[in-house]
């Protein structure tokens, strides 16, 4: 009999997401463990396989379907002998009538838990049906959709459309002086978790004041040898330094679990990563047993896969403490929210030049000040500052941040 292919649950905590493109079509051949479509959750889009070969004899979900229930039926293989006749299931329609649309705006989901396709509005009041993916090339390049003729299905505006679509000049806007942006699952999760974050922790914040002359310096030669294996930015040093902080003072490498705290006995970095819609915290695992090089390499291939929606949920899953440096955006001071179950995240600002009494002195000097945002269930004032104490000798004295 047809063996069914069902949405799958791509992370633990995944219970729907968006059927981005279908990469077979019915009536094709395909082997087991060959990618047949792309699915985007929260965090990344991801990538479909086939667990058994056969013939793609249904779609049951086209593509550019958001919200599908993790377990819903997406297709159907037909094994050998089998014709698409001995599919007998029922296929849900989603149709583009007026009732259709009206009822999209009030019922997410249908009766068999399936999503009707997104939709937008042109300014004549018809609906714009685009997959995600489309929206969001649409939204990096400025484009229009309004002014897009769909070719997937029932018209909806895919990919390969905005190809060689030109931005627009100016917005376009409706008659009303506002326009409604659906909120995407990565910002509703991040909604969700940061809410509870702020609710829920005891949150408090320890600040210090980093001398960053030397480490510039540093940089610039380790840069500058004709062997250098990578260009290595600042926060390559900040993330090495927090690694070696934490094995100093292993009390604030913990994550909080209700009745217990998880102590690590090594020191998985979060680095914070923006992307379009939303952010990510991608994993350096074992960041204190890797040197600058390697630490910058892995850093530039996961923020990469990130931006790119290819991040696998193992790359961001976990992680003992987390670094969010808004330095490079020119902000000098911001105190970030505790991501839990961690217990702790630094806030990293500009490095700028600054009048500072040394040795009496006054003279300028390059600083970058750090907030320590910190969970006091888990951890108190003398341990935060332990681990600043630390993390600040680390980064003023760079060479101490090389692998022996």
């Amino acid at each position: 009999m047809p063996i069914q292919v069902l949405m799958p649950a791509l992370s633990p905590t995944m219970t729907e997401g968006n059927l981005v493109k279908w990469l077979k079509n019915e009536g094709d051949k395909i082997k087991a463990g060959e990618v047949i479509a792309e699915i985007e959750t929260d965090k990344a889009t991801m990538e479909v396989e086939a667990v058994d070969e056969g013939v793609l004899g249904k779609i049951v979900i086209p593509a550019g379907t958001d919200a599908v229930k993790v377990n819903s039926l997406i297709a159907m293989i037909l094994e050998d002998g089998e014709d698409a006749s001995s599919i007998t299931i029922e296929i849900p329609v989603i149709a583009r009538t007026d009732s259709t649309r009206q009822s999209s705006e009030t019922n997410h989901d249908d009766t068999n838990g399936i999503a009707k396709p997104s939709s937008m509005a042109r300014n004549d009041g018809e609906r714009i049906f685009a997959s995600p993916l489309a929206k969001r090339i649409a939204a990096q390049k400025g484009i229009n959709l309004s002014q897009i003729q769909g070719s997937g299905p029932r018209g909806r505006i895919v990919k390969n459309d905005l190809e060689n679509a030109k931005s627009s000049p100016t917005r376009t806007y409706s008659d009303s002086a506002f326009e409604d942006i659906k909120i995407n699952g990565m910002r509703k999760t991040i909604a969700k978790r940061l809410t509870e974050a702020k609710q829920t922790i005891p949150h408090f914040y320890l600040t210090i004041d980093c001398e960053i002359d030397e480490l510039l310096s540093f940089r610039t030669k380790l840069n500058a040898m004709p062997n250098a294996k990578v260009k290595l930015s600042v926060n390559d040093f900040i993330v090495r330094a927090t690694a070696l902080a934490l094995m100093d003072e292993p009390d604030a490498n913990v994550t909080f679990h209700g009745d217990y705290v998880r102590r690590y006995n090594q020191a998985d970095v979060c680095v914070a990563v923006a992307i379009d819609g939303g952010l990510v915290t991608p994993i350096v695992k074992a960041a204190n047993l890797k040197s600058l090089s390697e630490i910058s390499l892995e850093v530039k291939d996961l923020a990469e896969k990130a931006r790119a929606g290819k991040l696998p949920p193992e790359a961001y899953q976990g992680g003992s403490f987390t670094i969010s440096n808004l330095g490079m955006y020119g902000i000098k001071h911001f105190d970030a929210i505790i991501n839990p179950p961690q217990a702790c995240i630094l806030a990293v600002g500009a490095g700028e030049q600054r009048p500072i009494v040394k040795n009496g002195n006054l003279i300028a000097a390059n600083m970058m000040t750090c907030t320590l945002s910190i969970d006091h269930r888990v951890l108190d004032g003398a341990v935060g500052s332990g681990f600043l104490k630390a993390f600040k000798g680390y980064i003023e004295n760079p060479l101490s941040l090389l692998v022996l």
